[in-house]
């Protein structure tokens, strides 16, 4: 059994992994732009699932796989992997990279609900704080901006290109990733974090290949520029491989609700990418609200004199 990292890894584990996320959320809107959504999704499973091959083979201490097991795998990533895609692309593309940062500051709140109502875990007042910081930070950000986002490319055609309906699927794919979180918590007591990330990702092919199939009969893949390729291949590492082992290996530590507060890094990269990579601008005001929300993870982070008396909980 492989040794569990320490209380200060896992942290980093879990903020790599959310700023990961944020930044290949940010730069799927120009991916939006040149592929059709499900084509890209079923390409993005598919590059994974070349990636993880070795990760499929079952280790030599884990358990046979139960029905409950093999059920929450399927649940992951019918709304982790393979919804959340469909609706965070879908939402960028109709909204923007900051809109997305803004909407999806919700996840730290909803981790720790989700944690209290289904894992029965004890959320610390000191979490709570860190969650409202969090929100808190986003939801002025939210008031200090109005959208300012490109709507859907080419690739989109057929779409309403009602910023509102991007926003109503962000906030769907935010729902999507808290629950992805709390189920991640259940499977790391049962298997390891590369087996985890492996089996949710073929499960994501699998639900994506009809409409990656259908779609592919008819795209230009010639037409798709090579620079787009090679961004193509990094989202496709980044979403289905690193970020999901780095978030599993940091859960098999951190409780749910305290790693939840870490999901704040997603929208806070994720506008960050859109500033730097994609040319939209931020006021000082928007820098300050980024400020409140990265001090939640600070706040979450630091250990409490009950920690260092007693150790990790």
């Amino acid at each position: 059994m492989a040794a569990l990292p320490s209380r200060p890894l896992a942290y980093l584990y879990l903020a790599s992994s959310m700023s990961l996320v944020g930044g290949y959320v940010a730069l799927s809107k120009p991916l939006a732009a040149a592929f059709p959504v499900l084509l890209l999704a079923w390409m993005r499973f598919g590059i994974g699932a070349i990636a993880m091959l070795g990760w499929l083979r079952k280790p030599v201490q884990e358990p046979p796989l139960t029905p409950q097991t093999k059920g929450l795998l399927f649940v992951q990533s019918l709304l982790g992997n393979f919804l959340f895609t469909i609706c965070m692309i879908y939402g960028v593309s109709l909204t923007s990279a900051t809109s997305a940062g803004v909407i999806m500051a919700s996840i730290p709140a909803c981790v720790a609900v989700m944690s209290w109502l289904f894992l029965r875990e004890r959320v610390a007042p000191r979490t709570w704080v860190a969650v409202g910081f969090a929100v808190f930070g986003i939801a002025l950000f939210a008031l200090s901006k109005p959208d300012h986002g490109v709507h859907g490319g080419p690739a989109q055609a057929g779409i309403s290109h009602s910023p509102w309906l991007g926003y109503a699927l962000l906030v769907g794919a935010s729902l999507c990733e808290a629950a992805y979180s709390v189920i991640g918590k259940k499977l790391t007591a049962a298997l390891g974090p590369k087996r985890i990330t492996a089996l949710i990702n073929l499960w994501g092919f699998m639900l994506a290949t009809p409409f990656g199939l259908y779609l592919a009969l008819d795209f230009d893949f010639g037409a798709v520029p090579w620079a787009m390729w090679s961004l193509l291949v990094f989202y496709a590492l980044a979403a289905c491989m690193w970020t999901v082992w780095l978030w599993m290996s940091g859960l098999k530590v951190v409780p749910a609700a305290q790693g939840g507060v870490f999901t704040v890094l997603l929208p806070v990269s994720a506008a960050l990418v859109g500033v730097v990579v994609l040319g939209e601008r931020l006021s000082a005001m928007q820098w300050a609200a980024f400020g409140i929300a990265l001090a939640s993870v600070v706040l979450t982070t630091l250990p409490s004199r009950l920690a260092w008396r007693v150790g990790p909980r």
